[in-house]
């Protein structure tokens, strides 16, 4: 009987395990077999591991290496409910994070105690958006408010993160907004050259795939997938970041004080067409996009359209002197002039009786250029200078959005009026690189603003050269161009750009002032609006070697009388003095100047009221000194220095006897400013030039005052001129509008 129960539970456990094994064998079957694709696959995803390699977006550089764009180091806030409710210390992390990152506690609250469908709180959360990478001065404050915490609370993990990321970063603020545009949180370009060469700047990203244990550690031996990161390409412009500044700080002024819908401004080299500087009010600042008003991104240089007005006048004279029509000495009578069953009136009303040809571009005159692109060169000639000069198609500038603008040459009254920029629409680039042509002997030149592009990894560099379009007028029509365009500008009682002159350097110019059409007036047909207009003023300097060309465009200015050579001249004028002076182009004495020197000196009893600066470099001081009293000129020693290092002004120059010279005999950083009082300008600038320091200037003549302050740490050298003749004045005959350009309208409605 016991036998018998043994052999049962013998059997009954045999019986068991066996149906163990025959189950154990079937899963793994199951397992193995059946299911061995489904088990592999998450196994691969369990043992695997992978790492996004971020490419490094380019860097966006000035001509000289000055950075404009990059990649900069940048922080996400994020938060952990549960720990911060299991430490209890919920309510103080939201009051000191809502503080540091400008945001109110009620939407801190709701991040800080969020929870799951489970009602459970969050293991972490982000703080998005204010907490979404921030700056690292941002971001260092947290970190010691982290700190804080866990020596508070004796804890590691205080649920408070800060999640390491990048962003675009732009080192200098507002400075060149428009060109560079901006790239968003997201990575997304937006605007500007970030978005003209996303492809190249952005780079590709890269991965890393490889077997991991469960501490999350590479194994030996290990499958490993990887594809390196490409880093963006870097972009060096042509722009200077000086030369940008001095346009941005000009137009700010004149932006204050005309509060107009929109004022641009564009320098650049007309030789090769260098864009030097580029900018347009309202600005924003790229580094805080999303508090901006985006019309502060739009760069109205290439996106807006505009009747240029008298500016335009520049390529009839260019044309009326190709093709030997334009005589400066002939006369015609102004006022007014027929055109089919149109009349076209002058800029001042009843004109100026019988003047001559280069006294009508001097005031102005509507009628000389009806006279010179109307008749003289007739509707066929006048259009094909006009197309040559590049208008009606786009420049080709890189950069986004670049309208064409248009021509309207239906009826004869068009023809007439395009001679002086109505009816005309053109972007203020087209006119840059139309009067550039003008400025250096013929050539039309592809706006240019990308000097050259680097790749990182192979060190390939692409080097944009200037490009040349045509030829559109020879050097000789170029050169008389500008002569004759030098006297709008140095003519002080008749020129309307005569605010654009800058002593000791030649300037040629021309003045602008268009009514804007508008389509509500006339029952719904349009007109010229009698308020609302677009001054202007185009430039270059020096005449014969220009260095630069700087074109002003103001948009609405608050006060309709005023036109483009008393609203933009001045803009130009302080732009292209200081651009001057960093390109390194010193004053010179006009033959003007040396002219009435002489004048002076031959009715000065024979004595010569001037004197040649001999070279004292190398010489004691005592001795430099001596010699310049047995010229009866005077000197000043800058510095304790025993020999002079360098002299102003230079050796050979020639000077009033009231000059003084100033006798350098120490390096420049142990120097102070000495008194300038009495200096030309050109002789003031090169002393400022050598001690390094920006200067500004008031008035023209001979310096009779000098301060120094102090801007955002910078010190500033204000220098105070008068003509030597306090007593003289300026008869102006020009109208009110400061140009001389038609602000009646009942007359022609621009000139």
């Amino acid at each position: 009987m016991i036998r018998r129960i043994r052999l049962r539970v013998i059997f009954l456990i045999g019986g068991i395990l066996t149906l163990f094994f025959v189950i154990l064998i079937g899963r793994l079957y199951w397992v193995q077999v059946v299911k061995a694709d489904f088990w592999l696959s998450n196994a691969e995803s369990y043992w695997s591991a992978s790492e996004q390699l971020t490419a490094k977006r380019g860097e966006i550089t000035d001509r000289n290496g000055n950075v404009l764009a990059m990649d900069g180091r940048s922080y996400t806030v994020a938060v952990s409910p549960k720990q911060l409710d299991k430490l209890g210390i919920t309510d103080k992390v939201i009051t000191k994070l809502a503080d540091l990152l400008g945001m109110t506690e009620g939407d801190m609250r709701k991040i800080a105690t969020a929870k799951n469908d489970k009602n459970e709180f969050y293991a972490q959360r982000e703080v998005r958006p204010k907490g979404w990478k921030i700056d690292s001065t941002v971001g260092d404050k947290i970190s010691a408010f982290k700190q804080e915490l866990e020596d508070d609370t004796r804890s590691v993990d205080v649920g408070v993160y800060l999640l390491n990321e990048t962003k675009r970063y732009y080192p200098k603020n507002t400075l060149a907004a428009q060109l560079l545009g901006y790239v968003d949180k997201e990575g997304k370009a937006q605007y500007g050259l970030e978005s003209f060469l996303d492809s190249s700047l952005r780079g590709e990203d890269g991965y890393r795939k490889y077997q991991k244990d469960g501490n999350r550690i590479q194994l030996d031996g290990g499958q490993v997938d990887y594809k390196a990161s490409r880093d963006g390409k870097n972009v060096t412009l042509t722009i200077d970041s000086e030369i940008q500044n001095y346009v941005e700080q000009a137009i700010q002024k004149a932006y204050d004080k005309y509060t107009p819908k929109s004022i641009t401004a564009i320098a650049v080299d007309p030789n090769t067409m260098e864009i030097l500087g580029l900018a347009n009010l309202p600005s924003a600042d790229p580094n805080v996009y999303w508090t901006q008003d985006p019309s502060g991104f739009y760069n109205h240089a290439v996106r807006s359209l505009y009747e240029p007005g008298s500016t335009f006048k520049i390529v009839t004279l260019a044309g009326a002197v190709q093709e030997g029509i334009f005589d400066p000495e002939a006369k015609y009578m102004s006022g007014s002039i027929r055109v089919g069953t149109d009349t076209i009136k002058d800029i001042k009303r009843g004109g100026w009786g019988e003047i001559s040809y280069l006294e009508g571009l001097k005031r102005s005159s509507n009628v000389a250029f009806v006279h010179l692109g109307y008749e003289g060169l007739g509707e066929e000639k006048l259009r094909s200078y006009i197309t040559n000069f590049g208008f009606g198609a786009k420049t080709g500038v890189e950069l986004p959005g670049e309208l064409v603008g248009s021509i309207r040459f239906h009826y004869p009254i068009e023809v007439a009026t395009a001679t002086f920029g109505q009816g005309v629409s053109v972007t203020p680039i087209q006119q840059v690189a139309a009067v550039s042509a003008v400025a250096n002997g013929g050539k039309l030149m592809k706006p240019q603003i990308i000097k050259q592009i680097e790749d990182p990894v192979t060190g390939e560099v692409e080097v944009r050269k200037p490009t040349m379009v045509r030829q559109v007028i020879s050097e000789e029509t170029s050169r008389k161009v500008g002569e004759y365009l030098e006297q709008v500008v140095s003519d002080k009682d008749i020129g309307t750009g005569k605010n654009a002159y800058i002593e000791g350097y030649r300037v040629a110019g021309k003045t602008g002032t268009a009514q804007k059409w508008d389509n509500t007036l006339n029952g719904g047909k349009g007109g010229y609006s009698s308020d609302k207009y677009v001054v202007s003023f185009i430039g270059f300097a020096p005449v014969g070697n220009p260095k630069i060309l700087v074109y002003v465009v103001i948009d609405e200015p608050n006060d309709k009388y005023v036109g483009g050579g008393t609203a933009a001249a001045p803009v130009f004028k302080e732009i292209v003095q200081q651009s001057l002076r960093r390109l390194g182009v010193k004053p010179q004495l006009t033959a003007e100047q040396l002219a009435q020197l002489k004048a002076e000196a031959d009715g000065a009893d024979k004595k010569p009221p001037t004197a040649t600066v001999p070279d004292l470099v190398g010489q004691p001081p005592a001795t430099a000194d001596s010699k310049l009293k047995s010229l009866e000129l005077t000197s000043e020693t800058v510095g304790s220095g025993k020999e002079v290092l360098q002299q102003i002004p230079r050796a050979g120059s020639v000077v009033p006897l009231s000059q003084r010279i100033y006798l350098i005999t120490e390096n420049r950083d142990q120097l102070t400013v000495p008194d300038l009082k009495g200096l030309s300008l050109r002789d003031a600038m090169e002393v400022s030039t050598l001690f390094g320091m920006r200067t500004v200037t008031e008035g023209e003549g001979y310096v009779v005052s000098q301060s120094i302050e102090k801007k955002n740490g910078i010190r500033i050298l204000k220098l105070v001129l008068e003509p030597e003749d306090p007593n003289s004045s300026e008869d102006s005959s020009d109208d009110s509008s400061g140009d001389g350009e038609q602000k009646d309208s009942s007359s022609e409605p621009q000139d």
